[in-house]
């Protein structure tokens, strides 16, 4: 491989929540605490990865923090040109001009305008279930309600989406606005193409307005391929509002910096008024810097190496998971790098409680996340961002330690 995936890389005081925040309060959030002695804390709860990031973002940050001065500026003509060169490459996208694109604080703050714009509150809004948690906080605090279409597992463990029930809750509802998360999170699916067209169809039919969170479309395992919702037909490409970033490609959260795609005039211009209310939508220079570095060819084949690196994670602690756990039901993800664990058969098994199964793990370093956020009571959530060594170090205790037979 050209870059490094195999390192372990020291984030420890360099401002990482995934690893100084454990042990400590977050009021956001539950927080694993800090294992017991003899045990280093593996990070496989908060969505970030745990390698270092393609060199030409660095190198395009330094360049321009290198000239003093930061003052005001207008996204350049290359910061347009580069979005539109990667989803062309990576997605196949045609006819994406900068007038489509706009700058977001982060997905879940292009989320936020888009509920305020297109909602009022009290209004449902319909997502599946298990959820992004996330999205559950953006509903919570702008005081709309989520309207829950919970995914099935099919004969061979996949998730799906339930048509059926997604169109009688948005009648019933008298659902406006929906949101997709393509490829789902914590689930990882990457919906095919007749999955979305059947969706859609269901959106079209009750005027439903779009949201698709595609910030996961570039980190696809075993050769998937992701298809933007967009694509799917021009009614699609006129309802949604699609929301996409380079912070979980290239472990960027931290700048902060998302763009949505938008077609449609009317959308375009009720996000645009609806965020230029608050102000809060002004992009960093950096973070535009960042993106073109991001985007540039050596980005290309940067995660090209990383989702071979990721498939072989996945993969690898699906199948130890499925041999090892009697109980543990675990699906493998198409897309994402997280595990989503479903634990009950287990716990009632043993006669251990869910919560005290996750201590469990906390105790010896797996320092996993609470699956009942995503609206599974049962479940844990895991990163397997972080390189093959601590995989493998983090399924060992998990059997020794946690998962006892």
């Amino acid at each position: 491989m050209t870059y490094d995936f195999t390192t372990i890389m020291d984030r420890s005081g360099k401002d990482a929540l995934a690893v100084d925040a454990i042990g400590a309060y977050v009021s956001w959030a539950v927080v694993p605490t800090k294992p017991k002695d003899g045990f280093s804390a593996i990070p496989m709860w908060v969505a970030d990865m745990n390698f270092p990031t393609v060199p030409t973002i660095p190198q395009e940050i330094i360049k321009r923090a290198e000239h003093p001065a930061y003052g005001y500026y207008i996204p350049t003509k290359e910061y347009y040109d580069s979005i539109i060169g990667w989803h062309e490459k990576r997605n196949g996208v045609t006819g994406l001009s900068a007038q489509n694109i706009g700058y977001e604080n982060g997905v879940l703050g292009c989320v936020s305008t888009a509920i305020q714009a297109f909602t009022t509150p009290g209004e449902k809004i319909l997502l599946h279930s298990p959820t992004y948690i996330g999205f559950t906080h953006v509903l919570e605090n702008t005081g709309r309600v989520a309207e829950l279409s919970p995914l099935r597992k099919d004969k061979n463990g996949v998730w799906r989406m339930d048509y059926e029930d997604m169109d009688k809750r948005i009648r019933k509802n008298r659902i406006h606005l929906v949101i997709l998360c393509s490829p789902h999170n914590p689930c990882g699916r990457v919906w095919k193409q007749d999955e979305l067209e059947k969706a859609m169809e269901i959106f079209r039919k009750n005027q439903c307005v779009v949201i698709s969170d595609e910030i996961w479309s570039d980190i696809l395992l075993n050769g998937h391929r992701h298809i933007p919702t967009q694509s799917i037909s021009d009614d699609a490409k006129n309802r949604t509002i699609a929301v996409y970033a380079p912070s979980k490609t290239f472990n960027l959260a931290g700048l902060i910096g998302s763009y949505h795609v938008i077609y449609s005039d009317y959308l375009r211009d009720r996000m645009r008024k609806q965020s230029d209310m608050s102000h809060y939508n002004s992009m960093n220079v950096l973070s535009m810097h960042a993106l073109i570095g991001a985007y540039m060819p050596e980005g290309h084949l940067w995660v090209d190496e990383l989702c071979k690196v990721l498939s072989e994670n996945v993969n690898d602690a699906f199948s130890f998971i499925q041999n090892e756990f009697d109980g543990v039901e675990v699906s493998k993800p198409e897309g994402t790098y997280m595990l989503f664990l479903h634990c009950e058969a287990y716990c009632k098994r043993h006669g251990i409680g869910i919560d005290d199964l996750i201590q469990r793990g906390w105790d010896v370093g797996v320092a996993w996340q609470q699956g009942a956020p995503f609206h599974d009571p049962w479940g844990i959530r895991m990163n397997l961002a972080l390189p093959h060594s601590l995989v493998t170090e983090a399924m060992d205790r998990l059997k020794k330690y946690v998962f006892l037979k």
